[in-house]
């Protein structure tokens, strides 16, 4: 039977779901996103969620065989019935079925539009004879937040993205007082955010350095500042890394992150 989901479910804190946490983090974040669609089955084995204007995530216990989870899909996909998706991620065995039933039943097309892996930092690792300082980013540097978030995005992206756009998404982001910067000789010449904090990890995202100001080891100084924050935190810093970029994927795991298993983001048209 399919039931409501809520923010600090029990299913949260479930053996089952505490094996598979690191990769599927972004679950918390989505319960308590304002119009969410968050699910899970009774028996604590499937968890279902999106956020308005995203993709679906989908857990489905790691103690579930192969031939099963089409089972719990298949009652999935009869309580959605009429929901158009854009998208889901999850571990590939699981999304890849789920996709595969979703396009039967909808004639859609579908495709591998990203595969991530999940990071953990157990223990972090403080690069040396990094220049520099971090604090944290403050309303005048919407500006220049901005062109950082822009820049991002056109590397995720793969297309231009006017730094115009990302003003607002600069001004909710510094309001948090989660964005730092790196700084150099009074100017800022690198970005990281702690996006999300849940009841044993934390998320760090929108890492970046424009590109003429890379191979300094900026970004790695601030990740392994914004560690030792969350650790003093009793919080277990995490992050997703697109595998596709062997550089940054290899600088976390100089700082000391450890695998914790991919995540496989499937687009539906």
């Amino acid at each position: 039977m399919i039931e409501q989901l809520v923010p600090n479910d029990d299913i949260l804190n479930q053996n089952q779901f505490l094996a598979d946490e690191v990769r599927y983090h972004l679950i918390h974040r989505i319960c308590e996103s304002e119009g969410s669609t968050c699910l899970k089955t009774s028996d604590k084995n499937m968890i279902f969620a999106q956020s308005p204007g995203h993709k679906a995530w989908l857990w489905i216990s790691q103690q579930i065989t192969y031939n099963h989870k089409l089972t719990y899909i298949e009652e999935l996909l009869r309580y959605l019935k009429g929901t158009t998706l854009s998208g889901v991620c999850g571990d590939a065995e699981t999304v890849e079925k789920f996709a595969n039933a979703y396009a039967h039943r909808y004639a859609a097309q579908v495709h591998t539009h990203m595969v991530m892996e999940s990071y953990f930092c157990p223990k972090h690792k403080k690069p040396s004879d990094v220049e520099g300082m971090i604090r944290q980013s403050i309303p005048e540097d919407v500006q220049l937040v901005a062109q950082f978030l822009a820049g991002f995005s056109e590397e995720a992206l793969g297309s231009s993205v006017d730094p115009v756009s990302q003003i607002s998404v600069a001004e909710k982001t510094i309001r948090t007082g989660n964005l730092y910067l790196w700084i150099v000789n009074n100017m800022p010449v690198s970005m990281a955010n702690i996006a999300h904090r849940s009841p044993r990890h934390a998320r760090i995202n929108a890492v970046y350095t424009p590109p003429h100001l890379r191979k300094e080891g900026f970004a790695s100084a601030m990740v392994s500042v914004l560690c030792c924050i969350l650790e003093n935190e009793h919080l277990v810093p995490m992050l997703y890394a697109d595998l596709k970029n062997s550089v940054s994927n290899q600088v976390y795991k100089n700082i000391g992150f450890e695998e914790g298993g991919k995540i496989t983001d499937i687009a539906f048209e």
